[in-house]
């Protein structure tokens, strides 16, 4: 009897009207959009969206809906005309890092390169020393009210790596905070092991036996606490090469660690294919491309995952995004929020990027941040489309002529509400 009691009392149901249109509509088992049917958009005028327990039971036309048959635990949220679309599914990110680094900012408008910051202490390392410096608990704030303004901002499901550690203990430190987030905030949040970020300085004059403590202690570590769903690894010169980025991906796999690779930033050194042929999930940046790089994806199902606001924040090429579509290869839009290279997690403005500055038009910009940012976490039976059954994480937006306006208005706030589970979040 006190588990009916409860189970009553538990449930929740809360209907969306007047709707002026619910934009990304589609089948619960469509993984993701590539090539043409990036210009795909299922939407419907006039709608209605129904949600029980937190996941969305129904949704169509407002001429079809039913009403209210019964008003207990019921909430009534009146859209007025705004649109409604899945949350932003942000699959890369660095959000937990202690400190900003605006000194760095004013270096690179001096005319400093990334490159060269990194070689006078910056960059980086620069994070990582002040990693290590900071209470753990402190830096779980700090990154909490970071990730609540990006709620607020539309980001309903997020990866977030590890990287500015570097050493056993300051990595474990930010997985753990990451865990904690996980914990305590509504939305889904995926873990990323990226010790493989730079080479510390103690290392520097001997990367191999860095490589060598990734693998031999902080991986069984990280694995034996549950602090990880993905490994990552920067493939760059000055950092690591091709040769490691294998070897860090096979060791990854003893653990269960599907890989999800920085790769491509400023050079092509093979990590494209490495990464493929290692079964990693994504490969990340991709701003630097070759015609071999490009091959790599046949037959493969990894997505290429670009990020337009690290390339607009710190002026290098943007990823060929038209032509990966032309190639049938799916991608995804992710904000790189991190303090050096692209301070800024608000999807909004990475959803504009792409149409402004990739020239993707706004169906593909949709998918590409929302169904295909999801299947790039291993989150698209749970969210990324308006399906029954999936997650209700929703954004309401004030009213608008049209979705084609989110990217065209881009310096304005268009969001209204942001639903997360079903509930208003505040």
């Amino acid at each position: 009897m006190f588990w009916l009691n409860f189970v009553i009392l538990s449930y929740m149901k809360t209907v969306i009207k007047n709707i002026s249109q619910l934009v990304q509509c589609d089948d619960k088992n469509l993984k993701f959009r590539a090539g043409n049917d990036m210009n795909c958009l299922n939407t419907i005028d006039n709608a209605y969206i129904e949600i029980e327990n937190g996941k969305i039971s129904n949704f169509g036309n407002m001429d079809q809906w039913n009403g209210i048959t019964d008003w207990n635990s019921t909430t009534i949220i009146d859209a007025e005309e705004g649109l409604v679309l899945p949350t932003f599914c942000d699959s890369h990110t660095h959000l937990v890092f202690a400190e900003s680094r605006e000194s760095e900012f004013n270096d690179r408008i001096n005319g400093l390169s990334y490159q060269q910051i990194a070689k006078n202490g910056g960059g980086i390392l620069n994070s990582a020393k002040k990693i290590h410096q900071i209470d753990e608990e402190i830096l779980y704030k700090r990154s909490l009210k970071r990730l609540n303004k990006l709620i607020k901002l539309g980001t309903g499901a997020i990866e977030i790596k590890s990287g500015y550690g570097l050493s056993v203990e300051s990595e474990l430190k930010i997985l753990r905070v990451i865990k904690k987030l996980k914990e305590t905030t509504p939305i889904s949040i995926k873990s990323t092991f990226l010790g493989a970020h730079a080479v510390p300085e103690k290392y520097k004059e001997n990367k191999k036996e860095y490589i060598e403590l990734i693998i031999n202690e902080m991986l069984p570590a990280i694995a034996s606490n549950d602090l990880a769903d993905y490994i990552d690894i920067f493939c760059e010169e000055g950092y690591f090469t091709n040769e490691d980025t294998i070897r860090i991906l096979q060791a990854g796999k003893k653990y269960n660690l599907q890989g999800k690779t920085h790769v491509n930033q400023f050079n092509s050194l093979g990590g494209v294919k490495s990464s493929i042929d290692n079964d990693s999930l994504s490969v990340d940046h991709l701003e630097i491309m070759n015609e071999d790089d490009f091959l790599a994806f046949k037959g493969s199902k990894t997505i290429a995952t670009i990020l337009p606001s690290c390339s607009f924040f710190l002026g290098i090429p943007y990823s060929p995004a038209k032509e990966f579509i032309a190639r049938n290869i799916p991608i995804n839009l992710a904000s790189d929020y991190n303090p050096g290279s692209s301070p800024s997690g608000n999807m909004n403005l990475v959803a504009a990027l792409g149409s402004i500055k990739l020239k993707m038009n706004a169906e593909q910009v949709i998918n590409a941040t929302t169904l295909n940012g999801a299947y790039a976490m291993g989150l698209e039976n749970k969210l990324g489309t308006i399906s029954i059954g999936k997650m209700a994480n929703l954004i309401i937006t004030k009213p608008i002529p049209n979705y084609q306006y989110l990217h065209y208005s881009f310096g304005e706030n268009l969001i209204d509400k942001v639903i997360i589970a079903g509930e208003e979040y505040k």
